[in-house]
C-alpha cells in the first residue's frame, strides 16, 4: 500500500466454456499484466476456471478434474507475482455438495474458499441443478495447489488479510442482488474492501441497475467493491455477456471498463483506504451496527510477504482522479446546474427560517462589490422572493475607505440596481480619521490598526443601521474566510446570520457564475461577471497611483484553490499534512510546483490553528456541504490546541 491507496485489479479473461486448461493461461497472462501495473490485488469473473455456462457438464468428472488441474497451474502462476491476492471463481467438491466458490490464491497456494451463499432458479438461471447454497457451518476442502494439494477452509465467514494489512471480503455474483448481502456483514466483520466475482448476462437496462448497486454498497459498508464479470467468451446459447469490470469506493464510482470487447480486459485504480478507515472511526453508526449484528468473527487468512511494489512513487502514477477544487460540482451541466440549486436553496432555507423565527422582514447587507457580499446578495433576493417579500426590505450599504476602487463601487451598484433593493452609501472615511485622533493612530501607519479599524467601522454602522431598520445583518463571510481567520473579530467576523458560512471561497466564485449564467438582466449579469473576475481584497489598503486594487488577498494568505483543497482533506478526512501534499502534488501538477504547495499549506496549517478562537464563537449560518466549521457542529476544536505536530 502505497501513501494509504491500495492498487486493485478487475480482469475478464478470454473464455472457453468447458476448457479450463485455455482458461487459465488466459487467467495466468491477467495475473502477470496486474501485477507489472503494481496492483496488490486481482478480481476475475465466476466460474472462469470452468467458464459459467457449461450446464450440467458441471457434474462431469472430466470438466472437474480438468479444473483442478487448472487450478493448480494458475496457483503455480501466482508465485511469479509474490504478495499478490488473486480471486478466481471455480468449482469445489465437499461433503455438502458441488459449490459455485470465490477462491483467494497467493505466493503459489489457496488460502481460502468462499462460497455462493444465494443460487438463482428463476428466468434464465438454474443454478440449483448444479450448485448447493454455502454451508452454515465452516468445512475443507482438498484443492489443487502449486504445492501439491492442501485442505482449505471453505466458509462464507473468512477474509483475507493482504500484506498491507488490508482486509478483503467476497461474495459471488446473486449474492448482491439480495437483500441482506453476505458482503455487509464481511464489512462488518472487517472487510475494507469487498469483491464480487460474477457472470452477470446482459439485458436491457441491467447494467446501469447494476451499477447502482455496486456504488450503493460500498457506501453502505463503507468500503470499495471489486466486481468483474464475465465477458465475450461466455455468450452461449440463450445468454449474452458484456464483462463487467468496476470498482467503486464509499458511493463513488473509481474505474469501470469499456463493455462489448472481445479481448481480454484488465481495469485497475488505486482505493483510499485511509479514507475509508478515518470515516469508519468517524461514523459512530458502523461501530453500532456491527454491535447490533453480533459483532460477526470471521477466519482471517494471510496472504504472506510484502506487497508487491509500485512501478513509481510519483504521485503522477496515482491511478485514481484526485479533483483540485473537491467543494466544486462537476460532471454533466445539467447535473451541475441542479447541484447549485440545491446549494442556493439550502442557504435560502436557511435564512428563510431565520427571519420567521425572528418575525423580521428587513436585511442589512454591506455591499462591496466582492464576491462574498455579491453571493450574499443574491441568496438575499431569492429568499425575499420566496417569501413573497419586496426586495425593498433588503437595504444594501455601499461604505466606501480608504482602498475602495472605482471596479468595486461601480460593480456593486450596478448589483444593487439591476436588483431592485434599497440602497444607501455612507463613507467610513471621517468617522475612521477621528477614531484614529481618539486612539492616537498614525494615519500614514497601515498596519493593522489601521486595517481592522475600517472593518470595524463597517460592522457599526451595519448593525446601528439594521437596529434602526427592525431588521438584522446578513453575513457574507466564507467558509475559507473561517479557515484561515482572514476576518476581523467582531468587525465583518460578526452578523444575526452568516448565510456564506458553510460555503468556500471556490464554491462562492462558481454560484456565483452560475447567477450570471441564469439572469435575464444583461446588466447584471455583466457585473456578476466582472465581480468573479475581480481579485478577492478586503481594500482596506489605498489603491495602486493607477486605481487599481494594491491589497489582493491570494498575495498575503496564499491561493484559494490550494487553501479549498487543504480545508477538505483536514476536515472531510482528517489526513496528515504529509498525505495532503502528496494528493496536492497529483491534483495541482501543471497549475503549481511543489515548492508553492509546500508554503502554502504551512501557511494554512499556521493559521487554521491560531485563529480558532474567531470560530469559536460564530454567528449561525447554514451548513451546505459535508464540510462546515461551526462549533455548534462539525468542528469542536480548543482554541488553544498546538499545531506542532502539524507543521
Amino acid at each position: 500500500m502505497n501513501k494509504g491507496f491500495f492498487r486493485v485489479a478487475c480482469g475478464a479473461p478470454s473464455v472457453a466454456v468447458a476448457d479450463p486448461k485455455a482458461n487459465a493461461a488466459s487467467i495466468i497472462s491477467l495475473i502477470s499484466r496486474a501485477f507489472e501495473a503494481g496492483a496488490e490485488m486481482l478480481v476475475l469473473p465466476e466460474m472462469c476456471v470452468t467458464g459459467y455456462t457449461c450446464a450440467d457438464l458441471f457434474h462431469s468428472r472430466t470438466l472437474l478434474n480438468a479444473s483442478s488441474e487448472a487450478l493448480k497451474r494458475i496457483a503455480e502462476a501466482t508465485e511469479s507475482a509474490p504478495g499478490m491476492l488473486v480471486w478466481v471463481g471455480a468449482p469445489v467438491e465437499t461433503p455438502r455438495g458441488l459449490l459455485n466458490c470465490a477462491i483467494a490464491i497467493a505466493n503459489g497456494r489457496a488460502l481460502a474458499a468462499i462460497p455462493k451463499t444465494y443460487i438463482p432458479n428463476y428466468n434464465e438461471f438454474y443454478e440449483k441443478r448444479w450448485w448447493s447454497s454455502a454451508p452454515s457451518e465452516e468445512i475443507t476442502a482438498d484443492l489443487w495447489d502449486g504445492r501439491g494439494g492442501h485442505e482449505v477452509p471453505v466458509s462464507v465467514s473468512q477474509l483475507v488479510r493482504t500484506p498491507s494489512g488490508v482486509l478483503v471480503g467476497a461474495e459471488i455474483c446473486e449474492d448482491l442482488w439480495s437483500p441482506a448481502p453476505p458482503s455487509t456483514v464481511a464489512a462488518l466483520a472487517g472487510a475494507e474492501i469487498l469483491v464480487n466475482l460474477s457472470a452477470s448476462d446482459d439485458l436491457i437496462g441491467k447494467h446501469a441497475y447494476l451499477r447502482s448497486l455496486v456504488t450503493g454498497q460500498s457506501a453502505r459498508c463503507i468500503a470499495a467493491y471489486a466486481y468483474a464479470s464475465a465477458g465475450y467468451g461466455e455468450s452461449s446459447t440463450d445468454l449474452v455477456f458484456d464483462a463487467k469490470l468496476m470498482i467503486a469506493e464509499n458511493g463513488t464510482m473509481l474505474a469501470e471498463n469499456a463493455r462489448w470487447t472481445r479481448e481480454t480486459q484488465l481495469t485497475i485504480a488505486d482505493v483510499d483506504i485511509e479514507a475509508l478507515r478515518r470515516d469508519r472511526m468517524h461514523i459512530t453508526t458502523f461501530a453500532d451496527c456491527a454491535r447490533r449484528n453480533g459483532d460477526p468473527q470471521f477466519r482471517i487468512a494471510c496472504v504472506s510477504g510484502s506487497s508487491p511494489e509500485r512501478p513509481s512513487d510519483n504521485p503522477d502514477e496515482l491511478l485514481r482522479t484526485i479533483a483540485p477544487r473537491p467543494f466544486v460540482p462537476g460532471g454533466d451541466p445539467s447535473l451541475l446546474a441542479g447541484r447549485c440549486e440545491e446549494i442556493i436553496n439550502i442557504q435560502v432555507a436557511g435564512l428563510a427560517k431565520r427571519l420567521d423565527a425572528t418575525h423580521c422582514r428587513s436585511l442589512v447587507i454591506g455591499i462591496s462589490g466582492g464576491l462574498d457580499s455579491t453571493l450574499a446578495l443574491l441568496v438575499a433576493c431569492r429568499t425575499f422572493d420566496s417569501m413573497g417579500l419586496d426586495r425593498k426590505g433588503i437595504t444594501g450599504v455601499t461604505m466606501p475607505g480608504f482602498g475602495t476602487t472605482g471596479r468595486t463601487h461601480s460593480n456593486a451598484v450596478t448589483l444593487m440596481d439591476t436588483l431592485g433593493i434599497s440602497q444607501r452609501e455612507i463613507s467610513i472615511v471621517p468617522a475612521v480619521k477621528l477614531h484614529f485622533a481618539d486612539i492616537g493612530h498614525d494615519p500614514e501607519n497601515h498596519d493593522v490598526t489601521y486595517e481592522n479599524s475600517q472593518a470595524r467601522e463597517r460592522t457599526q454602522i451595519l448593525m446601528d443601521l439594521a437596529n434602526r431598520l427592525g431588521g438584522m445583518v446578513l453575513g457574507t463571510g466564507d467558509l475559507s474566510e473561517l479557515a484561515l481567520g482572514w476576518a476581523t473579530y467582531n468587525g465583518d467576523h460578526m452578523s444575526m446570520y452568516a448565510v456564506n458560512a458553510g460555503v468556500p471561497k471556490t464554491l462562492v466564485r462558481h454560484l456565483t457564475r452560475y447567477f450570471a449564467d441564469t439572469t435575464d438582466n444583461q446588466a447584471c449579469r455583466a457585473a456578476l461577471l466582472d465581480v468573479i473576475d475581480t481579485p478577492v481584497s478586503p481594500e482596506l489598503l489605498p489603491p495602486t497611483a493607477e486605481g487599481t486594487i494594491a491589497q489582493e488577498t491570494e498575495d498575503l494568505v496564499g491561493p484559494y484553490d490550494l487553501h479549498d483543497f487543504f480545508l477538505y482533506y483536514t476536515l472531510r478526512y482528517g489526513f496528515t499534512p504529509e498525505r495532503i501534499l502528496y494528493m496536492a502534488r497529483k491534483a495541482f501538477a501543471g497549475e503549481f510546483d511543489d515548492a508553492t504547495i509546500e508554503k502554502w499549506i504551512r501557511v494554512f496549517f499556521r493559521r487554521f490553528f491560531a485563529q480558532q478562537f474567531k470560530r469559536s464563537c460564530l454567528p449561525d449560518g447554514p451548513k451546505v456541504g459535508s464540510v462546515c466549521l461551526s462549533p455548534r457542529g462539525d468542528w469542536r476544536m480548543p482554541s488553544d490546541a498546538s499545531s506542532a505536530v502539524w507543521m
